[in-house]
């Protein structure tokens, strides 16, 4: 059993010592573990300070490509030393490293294929109340789309099978966390989490550069992944509520035409309607198209998971 930890690093060469340092070399029911740096594009001595440090494998991007990317080029690579678990936890030491063993194990157990490392956002002193407040929110919503009970869906410190590294897909170019556990909801891949510890803050999150910026970002991956795999209901909900809005300027001119002044028309009632009915009918068919795209894309994943595992 091969457990392979990867770090998607961007100028961490302060911090990356550190997080090293407190990783495990060995844990129990794992045969092997190997370190794997992914840096994305760093213009300090990440890269350096990685092979000082003894780092199994290093990754490097051209350029810098974002924490998403980062994780998702982490994973194929992992898969190809040969990886049975894959850990993913950040070159900034927030999380601690003993706790790998605590990750793996429902994984070991063939309790789950992912497990998310659940922080206790209220005692992290470093977070301010909003953010707390932000953070349970949208765990709340990630849990709604995704049909999971992960409590902290923004947590990087996680564990994957290998099986579970092939079947996921990261569309977004700004973070894997939110994305993940809607694709592995809604592909019905046993998911769990554990509850674990942080460390002290060692410098400012990068991720998170404005709250307003933040909600807009990460809002827009969950919608657009929701989409992805519930578009007739999304669509058609919006549609028929629409289509029944329109009933009402429609009664409206119906009950003048019938009841009120003949000379009065209203006729901007019935164009209101009929435009409202329009748009309403539309959405509905944007629904049914977009079901028959979610399904090709099912099928497209579906070859590509194959073609992953046969190449691996």
């Amino acid at each position: 059993m091969k457990l392979v930890i990867q770090i998607p690093c961007y100028n961490e060469e302060k911090t990356l010592p550190i997080t090293l340092k407190d990783l495990p070399k060995s844990i129990a029911g794992i045969d092997k573990v190997e370190t794997l740096v992914i840096n994305d594009g760093s213009t300090d001595r990440t890269v350096e300070v990685a092979r000082l440090n003894g780092v199994d494998h290093i990754l490097a991007l051209p350029c810098r490509r974002g924490l998403a990317e980062a994780f998702r080029r982490g994973l194929d690579r992992s898969i190809e030393l040969g990886a049975d678990i894959i850990v993913n936890t950040d070159g900034d030491n927030q999380y601690k490293g003993e706790d790998i063993a605590k990750l793996v194990r429902p994984i070991l157990d063939k309790k789950a294929e992912i497990v998310v490392g659940a922080r206790d956002i209220s005692a992290i002193e470093h977070f301010s109340a909003v953010k707390k407040i932000l953070q349970d929110f949208g765990s709340h919503m990630v849990r709604r789309f995704s049909r999971t009970d992960i409590p902290d869906t923004t947590s990087g410190f996680r564990a994957y099978s290998r099986e579970a590294a092939l079947k996921l897909n990261v569309f977004s170019d700004y973070t894997y966390t939110i994305e993940t556990i809607i694709q592995a909801g809604r592909k019905e891949i046993p998911i769990t989490s554990v509850p674990i510890r942080t460390n002290e803050k060692l410098r400012e999150s990068r991720l998170i550069k404005s709250i307003p910026n933040y909600i807009m970002r990460s809002v827009a991956t969950m919608l657009r992944v929701y989409l992805m795999y519930e578009p007739m209901k999304f669509f058609m909900r919006i549609g028929m509520a629409v289509i029944l809005l329109s009933l009402v300027p429609w009664a409206r001119y119906l009950f003048f035409f019938l009841f009120g002044e003949k000379h009065g028309g209203h006729i901007q009632s019935l164009l209101f309607g009929s435009i409202l009915f329009l748009a309403g009918f539309i959405l509905c068919v944007i629904g049914l198209l977009g079901d028959i795209i979610a399904a090709n894309r099912k099928l497209g994943e579906e070859i590509l998971y194959r073609l992953k595992k046969k190449g691996s």
